[in-house]
């Protein structure tokens, strides 16, 4: 009598080979993503009313960098370093961190609507913005002001959303909605009462999300909470995936649940106030791009968070480059943008899942 062996299988109730299918599968996705990146970044630089090539882009960074001498004129050289490629970077920048927080969010809170902005973080960050802007500080103070705003609504949202050292899913959800319209109607009030002249039109651009100011400087720090706080997120991955099936499940698996999702939250929180300080609020890609991401690779986040980082970077410059270009020299705020895309495409997922279901 003879058997037949079992493939070795792997907690979670998948064999070994599909582990290894779904990991070389990822990876190919990541290296497909990495790569429409890398030319959408390349690209976006070189639109414009300025005639770049996209090597011109290539030997600018390469003589900046010390890597080669570029034969770019001074302006050609200024127009891709100084203006175009910060902006484009920051673009990248905030939408990887959207697109993460926002595929964090919909685990944590098990809610497929959840954003990156749930916890009233934009608006917090929004009160402190415009507080910046008609007291007359400048730009120079707003990504500190909109960073501080955006903590000081974590920090009141926690503490009406903690019961006994517990954090409740619905109950961080309703907090950060009592916190988020509280903050909204204290922006108002600062607008009405205070705004004067053509303060209006830069709150507005500020409110519905502009990349216009970008600096080096600006992309640096998102960058930094993209790589720091991403790289942390992604190796919790497993945990993750618990908490999708429930704090019960989750706390058989032996995570501690209370904790971690405090720990969860916060990072989100902190990537999601440094995005918000220095673009605005910008919406629909927390909300889309996670969405889009699980439809084409399913819901583990080993895969999701990466796929999600990369997908909402990409969306995020072309966005932008719409923004920029769609009116010049009139420029739109690049939320407008980012509804006018999101809202179509997320009804066109919804319809396709409801199809496939």
């Amino acid at each position: 009598m003879t058997t037949t062996a079992s493939p070795p299988t792997v907690p979670g109730g998948a064999s070994a080979p599909q582990v290894r299918r779904a990991g070389a599968r990822t990876t190919g996705w990541i290296a497909v993503m990495t790569a429409v990146l890398a030319a959408s970044i390349t690209l976006a630089v070189t639109i414009g009313s300025a005639d770049l090539h996209p090597l011109d882009v290539w030997r600018s960074i390469g003589d900046h960098l010390g890597l080669s001498s570029s034969s770019l004129s001074q302006l050609r050289d200024g127009i891709v370093w100084e203006l175009r490629l910060p902006r484009v970077l920051t673009a990248a920048a905030v939408g990887a961190a959207l697109a993460v927080c926002g595929a964090v969010m919909q685990t944590l809170t098990r809610n497929p609507l959840a954003d990156p902005y749930l916890l009233g973080l934009s608006s917090g960050a929004s009160v402190g913005a415009v507080a910046v802007l008609i007291l007359g500080v400048g730009w120079l103070g707003l990504p500190v002001a909109a960073f501080a705003g955006a903590l000081l609504a974590l920090v009141v949202t926690f503490a009406l959303a903690n019961r006994r050292g517990e954090l409740a899913p619905t109950r961080t959800v309703l907090a950060g909605l009592a916190v988020s319209y509280l903050c909204s109607a204290a922006t108002s009030f600062i607008i009405f009462w205070s705004a004067t002249g053509d303060s209006y039109r830069e709150i507005l651009s500020w409110l519905l999300g502009s990349l216009g100011g970008a600096s080096w400087s600006d992309a640096a720090i998102v960058w930094v909470a993209v790589v720091v706080v991403g790289a942390v997120l992604v190796s919790r991955s497993r945990v993750l995936d618990a908490f999708a099936f429930g704090d019960s499940t989750a706390l058989s698996l032996g995570i501690e649940v209370n904790r971690t999702r405090w720990t969860l939250l916060t990072l989100v929180a902190l990537l999601t106030g440094a995005a918000v300080a220095v673009s605005g609020a910008i919406g629909f890609v927390g909300l889309m791009l996670p969405h889009a991401v699980r439809f084409v690779v399913g819901s583990g986040h080993r895969a999701v968070l990466p796929l999600s980082a990369l997908a909402g970077a990409s969306f995020m410059i072309w966005a932008d480059t719409l923004a920029r270009t769609l009116f010049d020299p009139r420029e739109l705020p690049v939320g407008v943008v980012t509804a006018f895309l999101g809202a179509p495409a997320f009804a066109v997922l919804l319809r396709r899942r409801r199809v496939g279901r």
